[in-house]
């Protein structure tokens, strides 16, 4: 058995341990991954006829944004696992045969730098659905394997048309369209 004595490498690493422990318990509590997720900024101010209530905002805000991650996850990886929940009807239906038909040409893509500038336009009477007009700004890159075989920097505009579920907002549809 190995004495413990001041002095010794023992104590040296069990200082280096704690400095490094205090180090990161100083750090702010969240993940990599939420930073790294796409910037959203939510104007509802024009939406009508019914104005949007502040609590809805916030679900409308946090669901839209985590569609776009759950989005970026499974173009990546070839999964449509990450599709459900935040998408149903055709939005689900178009982004599952989208997956397919990467994998089937062993391609995936990456939706990096993600910025949406969205702006609520409609807003039901019943509360039933949303109409949001969305300009994505994104590099884009398309992999054959890990080979990179297109980067682009792109703007484009969506129509997007979000419903509410049981506990949460669902893009239910999600169409690029030309300008607004």
């Amino acid at each position: 058995m190995t004495a413990l004595v001041p002095g010794s490498n023992y104590y040296g690493r069990i200082a280096h341990v704690l400095a490094i422990s205090l180090f990161l318990f100083a750090l702010p509590r969240h993940s990599v991954r939420a930073d790294s997720g796409p910037q959203l900024q939510l104007d509802v101010s024009k939406a009508g006829p019914r104005a949007v209530e502040s609590m809805t905002e916030r679900g409308v805000f946090r669901d839209y944004r985590f569609a776009w991650t759950s989005l970026t996850e499974a173009l990546e990886s070839n999964s449509v696992a990450p599709l459900n929940g935040p998408f149903v009807g055709t939005a689900k239906g178009w982004f599952t045969q989208a997956v397919a038909k990467q994998r089937q040409n062993g391609l995936s893509s990456r939706y990096i730098s993600q910025k949406h500038k969205v702006e609520a336009v409609f807003y039901a009477p019943e509360g039933d659905v949303m109409e949001l007009h969305d300009t994505a700004e994104y590099q884009l890159q398309l992999l054959d394997g890990a080979k990179l075989i297109h980067d682009e920097n792109v703007v484009i505009h969506y129509v997007v048309l979000m419903t509410p579920a049981a506990d949460r907002w669902v893009v239910r549809q999600l169409q690029a369209v030309q300008g607004f």
